[in-house]
């Protein structure tokens, strides 16, 4: 039997209601009993009730993970405050999950607690990758991906993304069948016949020279090049912010949402030597220091960056047109999309348009979520933890 990819998308009241209205648009295009389900959550719903709400129309035997999120999308539709998810059949694919708990003070405990029943080796489906989803206020994305690799080995290719809250930046949540689960981790592993195909992309460049952190902790960022890091963030934006947003950062308060708008426009790229890593920022407060979403040590070497509307919809066509040419002359029956919400932030009413970019190079079905930070583990791709940036994971039909 060839995979078949269907997705379905909706949205109301009652998260019940809304998961079982999504699972009978897929079901009704897949014809039969999925065996895997991905589904993403607006923080609108009662995570667990949209779970019910799958699994009374799916059945009890497909396995499943998922995430709440920041905005959620198919080939058909883009929205907020919804449900969307993805049901695959398929006898060239083994799917199986794990779900690992206390992932802020334990990254490597939970990764291991999440794959403990995950099989190492698969007879007949020599090609194994995974997909990891992950509290998204943890602020250890790279941690999480060096944690991932460890347990999980270097020959096992991976892409994910950060769970989300619609931009309340309290509480996000993982699915893994029947679990609902804070502070933690979910991990699918997919076994199949064909390997699939991960792609990422970003659209920014630089707009200042480099500078060295030279003081930092965790993920706060104190000192570039031994100046206070947000007054030499603000020396490379000023201009550009009054002109492309009419904002003068000099005069906005640190929790402000214009400060927010500029900060959001105007990452930090870590330059790796391959292309940059692109980290969100935020404000401490207390002490005006920069925050990122997971750790930048001391000595790490960054830019200013920034990005336009049209670089943001172009890069995410170019993932799509790249993981395209990778397939070759394979058949792809479907393409997970994990594409941050700083881009949603960015792009506003635009954001559908970056969406049609990918279908319009893929032309199949396609699932994703708007995240707090995006997954890349592969090789010949910007491999690791990224923000405002499109992953794509293609699979073969």
């Amino acid at each position: 039997m060839e995979t078949k990819f269907v997705t379905g998308i909706a949205k109301g009241k009652n998260g019940f209601e809304v998961g079982k209205e999504a699972a009978s648009q897929a079901l009704a295009k897949l014809g039969e009993k999925p065996d895997f389900a991905i589904v993403f959550s607006s923080s609108e719903y009662d995570y667990k009730k949209v779970i019910e709400g799958i699994r009374g129309v799916i059945g009890k035997e497909a396995k499943l993970i998922g995430c709440s999120s920041a905005g959620e999308f198919t080939e058909e539709s883009v929205h907020k405050g919804s449900v969307a998810l993805a049901l695959i059949a398929s006898d060239n694919y083994k799917f199986f999950t794990g779900l690992g708990r206390g992932i802020r003070k334990n990254e490597m405990g939970a990764l291991k607690e999440a794959s403990i029943n995950l099989p190492q080796y698969v007879e007949g489906y020599p090609y194994l990758s995974a997909i990891n989803l992950h509290d998204g206020l943890a602020g250890k994305g790279e941690e999480i991906i060096t944690a991932t690799i460890r347990v999980l080995g270097s020959h096992i290719k991976f892409s994910g993304g950060s769970a989300a809250d619609d931009l309340k930046m309290k509480e996000t949540y993982v699915f893994e069948d029947e679990n609902v689960a804070k502070d933690a981790v979910a991990l699918a592993l997919l076994a199949s016949k064909t390997p699939t195909i991960i792609t990422v992309e970003h659209g920014h460049k630089p707009i200042s020279p480099p500078f060295e952190v030279t003081k930092a902790k965790g993920n706060i960022v104190y000192e570039l090049n031994e100046k206070p890091a947000f007054e030499v963030w603000k020396d490379y934006v000023r201009e550009k912010a009054m002109e492309r947003f009419g904002i003068d950062i000099d005069k906005v308060s640190a929790g402000s949402s214009e400060l927010i708008k500029v900060l959001t426009a105007y990452p930090l790229g870590l330059y790796t030597g391959d292309g940059y890593k692109i980290r969100w920022l935020g404000i401490e407060a207390r002490t005006d220091a920069l925050v990122a979403t997971c750790g930048i040590p001391e000595g790490t070497v960054v830019r200013v960056m920034e990005s336009t509307e049209e670089d943001q919809i172009e890069s995410a066509r170019k993932a799509a047109r790249k993981a395209k040419e990778l397939a070759g002359n394979k058949e792809i029956a479907g393409a997970f999309v994990f594409d941050c919400a700083v881009r949603g932030v960015i792009l506003g009413e635009e954001f559908h348009k970056a969406v049609e970019a990918i279908y319009q190079e893929l032309k199949v079905p396609l699932v994703g979520f708007e995240t707090y930070g995006e997954i890349c583990a592969e090789i010949g791709e910007l491999s690791g933890f990224h923000n405002t940036t499109t992953v794509i994971m293609l699979l073969p039909r």
